[in-house]
């Protein structure tokens, strides 16, 4: 099964405009919505996640692929294989990170690192506190918010360091991360999070996203 072929046969010129505006027509599309791209490619994801080693050639062949929904496609097979990922894997995970980047790339891949840096812990110290001091708003992001699932396991010292690390900015990617990371952590503790709101200096947007739920 050659998945490239199937998804361009399956293109949808109509539905590839409106799907390139929606994301302000930073790339290209097919017009294969997640519903439709999941039906095609689900026999395929379904066989390679019988692999015993992640297969980064393909990964990164979807990534040079000028439609966005190779990417997707990349990221899906990525979740399939994820536990096959170790702190080796970080690197060329960073660099997936700062190309053709945005919202949808960078938050499912999100939900990857957050996998590794649990299972794996000094990949925080390894890596993400390098994302975290990073110029790239992308890798920003990532240190806030890969903490997002880990309920009472997060580390509240690393999360409060990447935020104060990155809250002086108008950047709406990072403050926005910011207010997503305490709203997600306050459905665990509340009380830190009022606490941290009130003893730092945030955003108004990382404020009212923060304290929806407290």
């Amino acid at each position: 099964m050659n998945i490239f072929e199937e998804f361009y046969n399956n293109k949808n010129e109509v539905q590839a405009v409106s799907m390139a505006k929606y994301m302000k027509n930073l790339f290209s599309f097919l017009g294969l919505k997640k519903p439709e791209r999941a039906a095609i490619s689900k026999a395929f994801l379904s066989e390679r996640k019988k692999d015993t080693e992640v297969d980064w050639k393909f990964i990164h062949q979807c990534f040079k692929m000028p439609e966005r929904e190779f990417q997707y496609l990349a990221i899906d097979y990525m979740e399939k294989v994820i536990d096959l990922f170790t702190p080796d894997d970080m690197q060329r995970i960073t660099q997936l990170l700062i190309i053709k980047s945005w919202w949808d790339s960078v938050d499912a891949i999100n939900k990857i690192v957050g996998h590794i840096a649990m299972k794996y812990p000094e990949v925080k110290e390894g890596h993400i506190l390098k994302w975290m001091k990073s110029n790239n708003i992308w890798l920003n992001r990532i240190s806030i918010i890969f903490q997002l699932k880990y309920k009472e396991k997060t580390d509240t010292e690393f999360l409060g360091t990447a935020i104060i690390c990155n809250s002086q900015t108008e950047e709406f990617f990072i403050n926005k991360a910011i207010g997503w990371a305490l709203r997600e952590y306050s459905k665990t503790n509340k009380e830190w999070v009022r606490a941290f709101i009130e003893h730092n200096e945030l955003s108004k947007l990382s404020i009212r996203e923060g304290s929806k739920y407290i």
